[in-house]
């Protein structure tokens, strides 16, 4: 049976973060008077992966991370900059810059006309609706979900139900997560009872922890789990 419901991550799925985040840090860095920004990255890459590992474990909400990842990097690197008006600088970037990646929009307005179509996202409102509506895609969804507007995040099943309420209830067994993260994608759909893809252009190895029913190297291979 093909699927006619289908829930899919923004970040690093149908959305280049990767550039989205290097060129608004490297924005951010420079507002501050900071111009080695390569120096600084890595540094600021594992505090920012480590705090919203925090968020999927609900230890940390998404608007505690918007200031502490830049608190942190301005301790431990010892920066003389304002961390708060970093994290203000950093999240307009955000918004601001990065694309989709190439043959998403098609991906997306192929899906949107055969099946029910969610947007479901762990991330800062602010960036996420920047993001939507400069990419001109909210069209394409009957439903978004933004983890920092709910209050709730995948994997936890809080977020999936105010998904499944707004897209009128579907059965579960209709339902595919797509999405490249393993630990918030595909562990949240496991975790509510549905169907998932990994999205895994790298040809990452899962490994046992985490089982995907289904895996696909480009967006395009979507298109043939919901054609009947």
């Amino acid at each position: 049976m093909p699927y006619t419901t289908i829930l899919i991550d923004l970040d690093h799925t149908i959305f280049d973060s990767d550039t989205s985040e290097t060129t608004a840090f490297q924005q951010t860095l420079l507002a501050a008077g900071i111009e080695d920004f390569a120096r600084y990255a890595p540094a600021y890459r594992e505090i920012n992966l480590g705090l919203w590992a925090a968020v999927e474990r609900h230890e940390l909400t998404p608007q505690q991370v918007r200031i502490l990842r830049f608190e942190q990097l301005v301790a431990t690197q010892q920066l003389a900059a304002d961390p708060i008006r970093m994290a203000e600088d950093y999240v307009l970037a955000l918004g601001a810059n990065g694309e989709l990646y190439d043959g998403a929009r098609e991906v997306l307005e192929a899906l949107s006309r055969q099946a029910l179509l969610a947007l479901v996202t762990n991330g800062l409102s602010e960036v996420q609706r920047a993001r939507i509506e400069r990419l001109g895609i909210g069209d394409y969804f009957d439903a978004i979900a933004i983890s920092a507007e709910i209050g709730a995040a995948k994997p936890g099943t809080k977020i999936f139900d105010i998904v499944f309420a707004d897209l009128g209830k579907p059965a579960r067994a209709s339902a595919i997560m797509v999405g490249d993260n393993l630990s918030a994608d595909i562990q949240g759909g496991a975790n509510y009872g549905i169907a998932s893809c990994w999205y895994n252009p790298h040809g990452r190895v899962a490994g046992p922890a985490v089982r995907p029913s289904h895996e696909i190297a480009t967006l395009h291979e979507l298109l043939a789990l919901v054609s009947a």
